[in-house]
């Protein structure tokens, strides 16, 4: 896989299929494998990138604070390496903090906008429930014992309880030791202080929210402040799902073609 230098950060990333640019942006404790379904079922239509983030997979580790800011300037710079002037941008979790910070930065840069379950600011309960991870990842210095408290936090309460190999297979595939801590804990209060609510309104780029109705991290209330602040907004929620809607909720699996007004459908994020 290629690896860019965008200037402070090394991105390492993959690029499949031909057309217009999708760019896939995954959240705080994934990388860019969080996206093989999609890129599997864009890519004959689509050009679609999707990276690791810094601190993130093989891309360069964060040793020292960033903010969304900066995430999103290294995301643009890519953007720039590969030559690719305007795109779709979907944003997971802290995925969509960062496409909101690409498009108040560089809005002629973004075609649409979709963020799933992601969010302006925090709510408190999703700042303490990231702040609890925080705190146990650096009393245990494990993510094999520390994936087992979060992982009831990802999904809803009725797919937790009639998936037990599944939660096992998402428990084991959280528990990777290889995970840089040191970078996570730099993500996660990226995430803490990153709130751009107050400055939404200026984004004018059409806009996809999708929500899991049980997510606690990025909340009901989480996804009301950004509808309401976004001009040029569609709201999607997913009532049986958390905020790993995108794996729980298999059985939608058309694909809607994106246009100028509106984002790529919801579905096909969650094949």
């Amino acid at each position: 896989m290629p690896i860019v230098n965008t200037g402070r950060f090394d991105i390492n990333y993959v690029e499949e299929g031909e057309g217009f640019p999708i760019i896939l942006i995954h959240g705080l404790a994934g990388d860019h494998t969080a996206w093989f379904p999609q890129i599997a079922a864009l890519k004959n239509k689509y050009r679609v990138i999707a990276f690791d983030n810094p601190g993130s997979g093989k891309s360069s580790k964060v040793q020292n604070p960033v903010s969304s800011a900066d995430l999103a300037d290294a995301t643009l710079g890519l953007m720039d390496k590969l030559s690719i002037k305007k795109a779709h941008v979907v944003g997971r979790s802290m995925g969509g903090a960062i496409a909101q910070q690409m498009a108040l930065r560089s809005q002629d840069s973004i075609q649409s906008m979709a963020m799933a379950a992601s969010f302006a600011r925090l709510d408190p309960l999703g700042s303490q429930i990231i702040e609890n991870m925080q705190q146990l990842l650096s009393w245990r210095k494990s993510w094999s014992e520390w994936a087992p408290h979060a992982v009831n936090l990802f999904v809803a309460p009725e797919f937790f309880n009639e998936n037990p190999d599944l939660i096992k297979n998402i428990t084991m595939l959280i528990s990777d030791e290889s995970r840089d801590m040191i970078s996570y804990d730099h993500l996660a209060t990226t995430c803490l202080e990153h709130n751009v609510i107050d400055e939404l309104g200026s984004i004018k780029t059409p806009t996809l929210v999708m929500a899991g109705k049980f997510d606690p991290i990025c909340s009901m209330t989480a996804q009301k402040w950004m509808v309401d602040a976004l001009p040029d907004v569609e709201l999607t929620v997913f009532e049986k799902s958390s905020h790993f809607f995108l794996m729980e909720e298999l059985s939608l699996i058309h694909i809607s073609e994106p246009t100028r007004r509106t984002p790529i459908s919801y579905a096909v994020f969650c094949l």
